[in-house]
């Protein structure tokens, strides 16, 4: 059964450590997420972006994939299933599907925007008993369509949203969706120290999670950040043991080209990665 993630990442934020999110793209993927999360006695987030929840035939498959795959596989570990960066009717849609967990980014949109949608939509996940992430300011990265250097949240902007009620709030502090470009100067913890000094113990959330040093991401964790988003070195650890079975030609062997067999390295690789993740954030028998 879906959980919240309001008092993991709650136990999370007083305790120091972190939740993995980690993106879903498949079933392998899903399979593999909580099949490690249960391995490390770790609670756990499972998230779509719009995107992947289209690919896998929309958000109320995504929602019954999860939910089969807790129930085939035994995972007793808490899950959440959550949305990210999702749209105003992305998060409205995936409320009705029955996810557990929604992130409205409304960080593009004219800040009081920003801030009249996410209260509204406040109000509808403290109805529901779900948890809600906001953003605040622009994260840098190619997903704006620009690969910067990492953008930073202004601190009283961060304190606005978090006033609203939210449970858990993405802000930029030098931090990029996708592969770090040469020369990045790492995380701003001048920025990070203002934002806490602002909004307390609320739990930060971390995006662009792959990719920054382990040490960096656990002085984060120490500050303040209680939530981690993976989902880069998933794909490439997958798609590195992928490619290590068809270039040994494994796929031309017996039934090697059947989908289970050559999607197995891959998924074997996503277990791995996860668990490591986990060790890294902490989260290690916090279930």
């Amino acid at each position: 059964m879906l959980v919240s993630a309001k008092e993991m990442v709650a136990k999370a934020r007083a305790g120091q450590y972190a939740i993995g999110a980690f993106n879903l793209n498949n079933l392998e993927w899903t399979k593999s997420v909580l099949k490690a999360a249960q391995e490390m006695n770790s609670p756990v987030i499972v998230q779509v972006s719009e995107g992947a929840g289209k690919y896998m035939a929309g958000f109320k498959n995504v929602a019954d994939i999860v939910n089969n795959v807790i129930a085939s596989q035994g995972i007793t570990v808490p899950v959440a299933l959550h949305l990210d960066h999702g749209t105003y009717d992305g998060c409205k849609k995936c409320i009705e599907a029955g996810f557990s967990s929604i992130m409205f980014d409304g960080s593009a949109l004219p800040f009081e925007e920003n801030v009249a949608k996410t209260k509204e939509l406040v109000a509808i996940c403290e109805e529901k008993g779900m948890s809600i992430e906001a953003e605040v300011g622009a994260i840098g990265g190619e997903e704006d369509g620009v690969v910067g250097m990492g953008e930073c949240a202004d601190p009283e902007e961060c304190k606005k949203i978090a006033d609203l009620g939210v449970t858990m709030l993405a802000a930029g502090i030098g931090n990029i969706h996708g592969v770090y470009p040469e020369g990045w100067p790492g995380l701003r913890f001048d920025v990070l120290t203002a934002i806490t000094e602002k909004v307390g113990t609320m739990p930060l959330v971390l995006h662009g999670g792959s990719g920054i040093p382990d040490a960096m991401v656990q002085e984060a964790i120490r500050m303040g950040v209680s939530k981690v988003n993976v989902n880069t070195e998933c794909q490439l650890a997958f798609a590195k043991a992928t490619r290590e079975y068809i270039l040994a030609g494994k796929d031309l062997q017996g039934k090697g080209f059947d989908p289970r067999k050559l999607l197995a390295p891959g998924a074997a690789a996503i277990v791995d990665m996860v668990k490591y993740k986990i060790e890294v954030f902490g989260s290690k028998d916090k279930a």
